[in-house]
């Protein structure tokens, strides 16, 4: 299998436009892991193992089924990403102290599960990034978290083989799945990894069909997560090229099954070091990448971004409460990273129904 992962250049290049020299937010270059990558895979594709073939009858159902959900009261869900766990000296790529700060303040909304947006340490291959992850996040093991993970691109850097070894071993509750689906009460939850290809006829793409195919009829909510976001402020989609062809075929695809779907469909991302909010053809798209990354300015959002609050640096999460077919959410934002005591505010909130 052949693997793409994304790379932010280092240093920041400038874009002049009518007003003078405007810094530029950041530049990707697509590095392909081709030949030697295809190796590694074939080398290891026994142990740990990959996800199932969209061939095999098992992948109609979830991939696993949470059972024992509290009962009598609503679901809390804590989404957030983009962390970058990696030595605290390091205050370039990442802001060690709100990171550090972020990782336990949604350990104490103690929700009933959370989602990971992907990037969670800086160079997955590196065991000591996952050392820091770990110190990092102990009060989610204290608290007994159960975590939902996805894979963005930091996670296979610089090493894909290693990064993947080093994230399976980080989650074993996704059982060394790249892409998987959990059923959570009422709540669905499709996990993809936007780092192989998800074009039509691809294993993953197959897979996903499969699963859109089969869901249960007790089914309200169905909840996407992976990293890369699938719509985005016009600057990003101007300057970067996100999302790409491969990735507006996959919107269009999840559109038509919304609207064709009882559930409501919800995808949440990240990569992009902010917050943006959008809500397209019936699909509500969250991208919430301020974990603790090197924050990214968004000068330019449009008007389909309904996030219209003027605030930088947006470190943030959101939490769900949902109950029945209604779901309140709202997005918490680090008020001042800076602060000697910091606090969270809440800049955005919004609502989500099933039908």
């Amino acid at each position: 299998m052949t693997r793409f992962f994304l790379w932010k250049c280092p240093r920041r290049s400038r874009l002049r436009n009518a007003a003078g020299l405007l810094p530029a937010i950041a530049c990707i270059a697509t590095t392909a892991f081709t030949q030697q990558t295809v190796a590694q895979k074939a080398e290891t594709q026994a142990s740990p193992p990959t996800a199932a073939s969209a061939d095999r009858p098992d992948d109609s159902g979830p991939t696993f089924t949470v059972s024992d959900l509290p009962a009598g009261r609503p679901l809390r869900i804590v989404v957030y990403g983009d962390m970058r766990f990696t030595d605290p000296s390091n205050t370039t790529d990442t802001q060690p102290g709100v990171r550090k700060w972020l990782a336990q303040k949604v350990a104490e909304e103690r929700p009933d599960f959370m989602l990971l947006t992907g990037d969670m340490p800086f160079h997955g291959a590196d065991p000591a990034d996952w050392k820091i992850y770990n110190e990092e996040t102990a009060a989610w093991a204290q608290e007994r978290l159960l975590i939902y993970p996805t894979i963005g691109n930091h996670e296979g850097l610089p090493d894909p083989r290693r990064g993947l070894a080093n994230y399976f071993a980080a989650y074993p509750q996704i059982d060394h799945h790249e892409w998987y689906s959990v059923k959570l009460g009422n709540i669905y939850l499709i996990t993809l990894d936007t780092s192989t290809f998800l074009n039509v006829g691809w294993e993953q793409r197959r897979w996903l069909e499969s699963q859109l195919a089969h869901l249960p009829a007790s089914v309200d909510f169905i909840f996407f997560l992976f990293h890369l976001p699938m719509v985005a402020d016009l600057q990003t989609a101007f300057m970067l090229g996100i999302p790409d062809p491969s990735t507006l075929d996959l919107r269009h695809y999840l559109e038509a099954q919304a609207a064709a779907s009882h559930a409501k469909f919800a995808i949440f991302t990240g990569h992009i070091h902010n917050y943006e909010r959008f809500e397209l053809n019936g699909i509500t798209h969250v991208i919430t990448g301020g974990g603790g990354a090197r924050p990214y300015p968004i000068f330019i959002r449009g008007d389909q971004d309904l996030y219209r609050a003027r605030t930088y640096p947006n470190f943030n999460y959101v939490v769900i409460t949902l109950e029945g077919k209604h779901a309140d959410a709202k997005m918490y934002r680090v008020a001042d990273p800076n602060a000697a005591q910091r606090s969270v505010e809440v800049m955005d909130s919004f609502t989500l129904d099933a039908r």
